[in-house]
């Protein structure tokens, strides 16, 4: 879920997997990972992504809110 609703959010923000791979410090193939669920999220990382889509980090969470965001 969480995963899910990084990319709903990244998408709809129109933020390039590879612009959150560079403030991840992580390769293009690195954030596929994450994108993919390959690889578990930790709390730092979910809060560099929140502040790079300008978002509370809970959000990925509740997949009511992400889908208010994500339109």
């Amino acid at each position: 879920m969480v995963h899910q609703n990084v990319e709903r959010i990244r998408r709809a923000k129109g933020i390039t997997k590879t612009h959150l791979a560079k403030k991840l410090h992580l390769s293009l193939q690195g954030y596929r990972h994450i994108a993919a669920g390959k690889v578990r999220l930790d709390v730092e990382r979910l809060r560099i992504i929140a502040q790079v889509l300008e978002v509370h980090p809970g959000i990925f969470f509740d997949d009511v809110e992400t889908e208010t965001v994500s339109e």
